[in-house]
């Protein structure tokens, strides 16, 4: 596989821009979509209005979940995503601020393949990203879309 579809289901920009310097590796072809609000990831998944052409919104071999989103938060949508027989096996990594032991437990139980609680110093949160991919693109083999 030449390119590796990373969804990004995060509202903030600084975050975004963060997190897609900090994921970018040499000899790994990473195309980035990001979507700012549950629903419109939603929209994205299921290829509805906007993103009906499936050239628009290929399936992401990862998706990339902050929790606290306007409209269907990342709970909501994290249970969704785990709900539906097509879109089960896509690996959800929760990229959050949230800390909450309750948070943790609840993401998991509901079928979150990871969750990390994003670091403030960004040489930490780069490093961090670096081991995620690292492990999702390089070491763990992915289903086919």
């Amino acid at each position: 596989m030449s390119d590796w579809h990373v969804l990004f289901i995060e509202d903030s920009d600084e975050d975004v821009a963060a997190t897609v310097r900090g994921l970018r590796r040499e000899g790994l072809q990473l195309v980035f979509h990001r979507c700012p609000t549950g629903d419109e990831a939603l929209d994205y998944l299921y290829q509805r209005g906007r993103y009906a052409d499936s050239a628009k919104a290929p399936r992401p071999n990862l998706i990339l979940l902050d929790l606290n989103l306007p409209g269907t938060d990342g709970r909501a949508l994290l249970a969704v995503i785990k709900d539906d027989e097509d879109l089960k096996s896509i690996p959800v990594v929760v990229l959050t601020t949230s800390s909450n032991p309750k948070d943790i437990a609840a993401c998991y139980r509901r079928g979150a393949n990871s969750y990390q609680v994003k670091p403030v110093d960004y040489g930490h949160f780069k490093q961090a990203l670096q081991t995620t991919v690292d492990y999702w693109f390089q070491t763990a083999i992915l289903p086919n879309a």
